[in-house]
Formats: C-alpha cells, sequence, structure tokens
C-alpha cells in the first residue's frame, strides 16, 4: 500500500530524516516507535506532504505522491490522526466528522459505520469537540480520518493522554480496520501505521515495526519478534 524509499528531510541545516524507508501493508498494523525527538512525527508530516522532503520517494499502491499537496494525498486515499488530535473544538461532533468528508461531493452523508466503532459519537452527535474528554475527542479523530474510507490510515500517537479503557478500545479498532477494513466504507482490509511510544500497546497490535535513533531506522522485523528482540530497551527513556 506505501513503500517509501530512502528519504532525507531537513529542518534548516539539521538533518532530521536519514535515509529512512519502510513499507506499510493493507491487512497490517505496521508501527514506528523511538524515543522523544527522534523524527518519528517529522516522518508522518513527510508522508503527508506537511514537511518536504529533501531526497527519496514516496509511493501509495506503486505511484509517486512526494510532490503532492496534502489534500492531493488525503484524497488518494490516505487518513491522517495527527499527535494532540487537532479535533475543532468549537465545531460539533457531526460537524467534525462532516470535515472528514471533504474529499467526497457535497452532501455525502457521514458513514453510520462510525458510530458502530465509536457509539459514544453518536450519543454526543451535538456536542461540541472540545467539550469532550481527551478520549472522547481522540475516538472523534480517529473517526474522522476514516469517514472518507481511506485505505491507509495514519496515527501520530493515539494513546497520549487517553485513560487505559479506552486505549483497549481503540487497540480493538485499529486491529479490525487491518483485519476487514470499515465495511461499507472502505475496500478491504486497510493498512494502519502507527507512531508510538507506549510500547505494550504497540507489541500488541505490531505485524510488522520499525524502530528509529536520531533520524534513522535502526532496527525492524515481524511484530512476533519484538520481545525476543529486546524491541522495549531499544525504545525506554
Amino acid at each position: 500500500m506505501l513503500s517509501v524509499h530512502n528519504i532525507h528531510q531537513y529542518y534548516g541545516g539539521s538533518h532530521i530524516l536519514r535515509d529512512v524507508s519502510l513499507t506499510a501493508r493493507a491487512g497490517e498494523v505496521t508501527v514506528v516507535l523511538g524515543r522523544n525527538g527522534v523524527g518519528k512525527t517529522t516522518l508522518l508530516k513527510s508522508l503527508m506532504g506537511l514537511v518536504p522532503i529533501k531526497s527519496g520517494s514516496i509511493a501509495l499502491e506503486g505511484r509517486e505522491i512526494q510532490r503532492a499537496t496534502p489534500y492531493q494525498r488525503a484524497h488518494a486515499g490516505i487518513g491522517f490522526v495527527p499527535q494532540g488530535r487537532e479535533i475543532f473544538a468549537r465545531l460539533t461532533v457531526e460537524e467534525n466528522l462532516r470535515m472528514g468528508l471533504a474529499t467526497k461531493p457535497g452532501g455525502t452523508p457521514v458513514p453510520p459505520q462510525l458510530y458502530e466503532l465509536f457509539p459514544v459519537l453518536r450519543q454526543m452527535l451535538h456536542r461540541r469537540g472540545g467539550d469532550l474528554s481527551g478520549g472522547q475527542q481522540q475516538q472523534l479523530a480517529i473517526a474522522r480520518a476514516l469517514a472518507a474510507g481511506p485505505r491507509l490510515l495514519v496515527l501520530d500517537e493515539p494513546t497520549e493522554g487517553i485513560q487505559p479503557n479506552i486505549i483497549k478500545d481503540i487497540g480493538r479498532v485499529l486491529r479490525r480496520l487491518a483485519d476487514t477494513g470499515l465495511e461499507g466504507v472502505s475496500t478491504g482490509p486497510m493498512a494502519v501505521l502507527l507512531v508510538e511510544q507506549y510500547y505494550d500497546f504497540a507489541e500488541e497490535l505490531a505485524d510488522q515495526y520499525l524502530v528509529m535513533e536520531r533520524g534513522e531506522v535502526v532496527a525492524r522485523g515481524p511484530g512476533s519478534e519484538m520481545r525476543e528482540k529486546g524491541v522495549r530497551q531499544l525504545v525506554a527513556i
């Protein structure tokens, strides 16, 4: 689904991403781990076109998109859940979800399947986003990214500041999306690319993992090998 080859990215004179390559496949959760400041969020912003890359290539389903705008990448089938959620605090839950339909024709309804994934959103449909708890806002941010039926879902630390019961709910949703997609919204299993600091959550979900240090990928492999490879120690603060 997503193929990233040898990308480099700079902020001013600082070399932030160094020869990063990765693949995210449909039907799998690919987890990127690493300590604070190693370039994980910059990697996702580069994938979304929010910051430019200096060199390398980014391809979605075989089509290079490194020169595409963020809007074009969203239209091509990438859903993005940014760090900190970034919902619209003054808009209602329903209005936030409609923002996720910006790439669709006017009048496209909010997919009811989103309320099956996150029942609390139906209960709070007319409440302003800023009045929700942090966990509810995170569920709203994920639902908004899913509204247009992406084939690749990219999430930046969705467990940050979230209560444990909602973390479990989010984990179940991500596993379902990777395994089967969202019936009636997506076409088959999704590729999920997850940047995460919470190791146990990452290990439970990962089909594939990568570890970053100083802007480079220093370890990678199947999620089933994370424990024996000592990945927890690699990312411990």
